[in-house]
């Protein structure tokens, strides 16, 4: 955690004005490895890996993103996997261009493995990224390359930790149909955007696929429950035998409409290698 971002955090059990007290255990110049956040009003946050946790363990309930995030992180960023796919996607979804971006100070929310992250760094721009899984050390570990331009924040977007109205912008991508309360996740991150800033969010469309019946949602009534480890070698089984007929599929234009049906998903960009 670099020592700026103290400027911008409170305690989100009380939201005081109060700075929060650091306690740094551990760190290399200006960045605080371990050590701990303490707010007069009791609290204390730990310090992990660089990052500030205000999330309890049993406030996670996305653990299996953070799983194959961790397991697969360099996979979605740019920068590493040798594609544009996540610049492409970004700029085509947010309200501002790439000149507008740097030097702005910027809010990732459900960040995940961080793609996004690094686009906006990579431009310039001054990035918190936050994730409420530990999909946020793997963020850490993908962005570190830019220093003290992108801070990493272990919170919930219904508690986030954050000044109201500190940030030129935010962005959250890929994260509200995950969320317990998609209204309440959109509105909660509003409030630490400053007056006239930009605000950018995209959500998966409803389609006529999304019935009991179909084989990914069908299987949705049973796989919540399974571990990870479960969930894994399951999925290895649904790619070894759906992957070839999904791939002919994805390169029919008449029957592409149908991939939908298949129990896997599968991305068809052009960039990419298969």
């Amino acid at each position: 955690m670099h020592r700026s971002l103290l400027e911008i955090l409170v305690c989100p059990a009380c939201r005081a004005d109060a700075p929060l007290e650091l306690r740094a255990d551990a760190s290399q110049g200006d960045d605080i490895a371990e050590g701990a956040l303490r707010c007069p009003c009791g609290a204390c946050y730990a310090i992990r890996r660089s990052t500030p946790r205000f999330v309890a363990t049993e406030e996670d309930y996305c653990g299996n993103f953070g799983f194959q995030w961790q397991r697969w992180k360099s996979i979605q960023v740019d920068r590493l996997a040798g594609h544009h796919v996540y610049e492409t996607r970004y700029f085509d979804q947010v309200p501002w261009d790439r000149e507008w971006m740097r030097g702005k100070l910027i809010l990732d929310v459900g960040c995940g493995s961080g793609p996004f992250t690094d686009v906006a760094a990579q431009y310039g721009a001054r990035v918190v990224a936050c994730d409420l899984s530990n999909a946020i050390d793997a963020c850490r570990d993908n962005t570190r390359v830019h220093g003290d331009r992108v801070h990493t924040v272990q919170a919930s977007i219904y508690a986030l930790p954050f000044r109201e109205g500190v940030f030129d912008a935010a962005f959250c991508f890929g994260v509200i149909q995950h969320t317990p309360d998609p209204a309440l996740t959109m509105d909660s991150i509003p409030r630490f955007v400053r007056g006239g800033g930009l605000l950018a969010y995209d959500f998966y469309e409803k389609t006529p696929w999304e019935r009991p019946w179909v084989p990914r949602y069908f299987l949705r009534r049973f796989t919540p429950r399974w571990s990870q480890e479960r969930l894994l070698l399951f999925s290895h089984v649904l790619t070894a035998i759906f992957f070839l007929p999904a791939w002919v599929l994805a390169h029919l234009r008449l029957l592409r409409p149908y991939l939908p049906a298949l129990p896997i998903a599968i991305e068809t960009h052009r960039e990419l290698s298969i």
